[in-house]
């Protein structure tokens, strides 16, 4: 039991260092699994406004809207995962990431 305990603190030791990045990965992939679907309800909304309108709403959407949850929502999740202890540190984002699978194949991304 020891030996599986400091496999898994290892590993979530390895992990560590890439918090940032894990985070970034996880919100990234968060917005192409859901993305399509934000865009479907927001083109519901403005569907009936002019062309140019449209293309600006979606432009902001995207471009500001997107990228301003990345910059802003992965260091929270980065500090949120850098609070959990190492022993669960490991298999919690293993579990993220194979969720993630999982939600990208109901949604047919995969």
């Amino acid at each position: 039991m020891y030996e599986i305990k400091m496999l898994i603190i290892n590993f979530s030791q390895w992990l560590y260092p890439w918090l940032g990045e894990i985070a970034m990965a996880i919100m990234a992939t968060l917005l192409v699994i859901y993305g399509h679907s934000i865009n479907r309800l927001v083109k519901k909304q403005i569907s009936g406004m002019h062309f140019i309108f449209r293309t600006l709403v979606f432009i902001v959407l995207c471009s500001f809207g997107y990228g301003a949850l990345l910059i802003y929502v992965t260091p929270i999740l980065s500090h949120l995962l850098a609070a959990v202890g190492l022993i669960y540190l490991g298999p919690l984002i293993t579990g993220i990431f194979i969720t993630l699978g999982v939600l990208a194949e109901k949604q047919n991304q995969i």
